[in-house]
């Protein structure tokens, strides 16, 4: 009998010690989770700051930074650029054969896929 009481008071020390280390890694968990916030945080304060300091002091931008704010510019043209080739909604709607479109049984909106995209509803077959 006495095997059986030390077996399980080691189960229960082990069962003990992994749910303190359990404990701890959640914590830590919790914590990366708010530091990572908080960073999230910052960096949209600092690129508020930038945004600001750009279109304030436009013609006066600092020779330190000006490759930086050219590289910015550069992207917001391709973004425009990019968004100015996509298809229209239009132009999308016929690239889809007739056949695939079913209409939804609760709202009525017409789509080729497998949920609506209006109400979130099965399309059926």
């Amino acid at each position: 009998m006495a095997f059986f009481d030390d077996l399980s008071r080691k189960a229960k020390d082990v069962a003990s010690v992994a749910t303190e280390k359990a404990k701890d890694a959640a914590e830590l968990a919790k914590i990366n989770m708010a530091i990572a916030g908080e960073q999230r945080e910052m960096d949209k304060n600092y690129r508020t700051i930038g945004e600001w300091f750009v279109t304030e002091y436009s013609g006066e931008i600092p020779e330190a930074v000006k490759d930086l704010v050219d590289a910015v510019a550069a992207s917001k043209s391709k973004i425009a650029d990019l968004e100015a080739s996509k298809p229209s909604r239009e132009d999308a709607a016929e690239t889809v054969p007739e056949s695939s479109m079913k209409k939804c049984p609760i709202c009525g909106a017409v789509s080729d896929s497998k949920f609506c995209p209006q109400c979130g509803a099965p399309m059926g077959e």
